[in-house]
């Protein structure tokens, strides 16, 4: 028997993506850990509020077509603890971008565009 999971395998249950883009059923605040120790980030409450913020925004909405969109919303969202500059704080390669992929959901196609302050 072979305990190595397949490429496809990894990207469902481990990061969370799905050919149809549908929210993840193996995503768990284990896996969010393990994903944001791979990116560097040591996981805080706060973290976690704007991971739960994205992945009820996306169950709600489905994949957001605009990076811009999705991040005027959480700009909105996060306003009173400094908005976009309080989210880059807590994501510095993108708070959509980078907060999806802990989240365990797919970005905004556009989201890996430079402008946006990316490095994906």
């Amino acid at each position: 028997m072979q305990n190595e999971l397949t490429e496809k395998q990894k990207k469902t249950q481990v990061l969370g993506i799905h050919d149809n883009y549908e929210m993840t059923e193996p995503w768990n605040p284990t896996v969010a850990y393990e994903i944001a120790k791979s990116e560097n980030i040591e996981l805080t409450d706060e973290h976690i509020e704007v991971l739960g913020y994205l992945r009820r925004t996306f169950k709600k909405h489905g994949q957001i077509k605009h990076v811009r969109s999705l991040s005027q919303a959480m700009n909105t969202q996060f306003a009173s603890k400094g908005g976009s500059k309080y989210l880059y704080t807590l994501f510095p390669e993108g708070p959509v971008s980078q907060g999806s992929k802990i989240a365990g959901i797919p970005a905004p196609g556009d989201s890996r565009n430079q402008s946006f302050g990316t490095s994906c």
